[in-house]
């Protein structure tokens, strides 16, 4: 298997685009951030988060070069308490140059999806992102591949949802 360089070379090399699709309801449940915050303990989006504020500076760096980065959410509604978070947070990443969406899955019904969450790069490089049944990260879990048939299908999965999800500053978790 070949190596897959790290989100940063992939983000860094990215020159017009890199757009990243989010269909699961729970994520990384062992994240500190996510405890603090369900406890009531995280007043700041970033807080000392090391690695969210390494995140939001290779955001900064790769708009700030012209690169558009564009995150879609597709969620259940209720939002699970992950998803309540991940709005919280998404203030930050916003501010950082990250143009956000948001659809609840009932209005996604009719949408061909992947089977698992994605990046696209440049409308050339998928990277896809495997997660264990909680959410956690699984071993080994980006792929990187440059197959046709799958990049159409995420790039036409993403902007399906782009186009009907509704803005980050319009939306508010129930």
């Amino acid at each position: 298997m070949a190596r897959v360089p790290a989100f940063e070379e992939l983000l860094a090399s990215a020159r017009h685009s890199a757009v990243h699709l989010e269909m699961r309801d729970g994520y990384m449940p062992s994240d500190p951030a996510f405890a603090a915050w369900k406890n009531g303990a995280l007043t700041d989006p970033v807080g000392d988060d090391a690695e969210f504020q390494q995140w939001l500076d290779w955001v900064s760096a790769a708009t700030g070069r012209g690169v558009s980065v564009r995150r879609a959410r597709v969620f259940s509604v209720p939002e699970s308490d992950c998803i309540r978070f991940e709005h919280y947070v998404s203030q930050a990443n916003v501010k950082a140059g990250e143009d956000i969406r948001w659809l609840p899955r009932r209005q996604a019904t009719d949408i061909a999806f992947p089977g698992n969450d994605f990046w696209v790069f440049d409308n050339q490089l998928v990277l896809v992102l495997h997660f264990t049944g909680d959410g956690e990260a699984a071993p080994d879990w980006m792929e990187l591949t440059r197959d046709e048939q799958v990049l159409r299908l995420c790039t036409s999965a993403f902007e399906a949802v782009w186009e009907r999800a509704v803005p980050h500053a319009e939306y508010q978790p129930s």
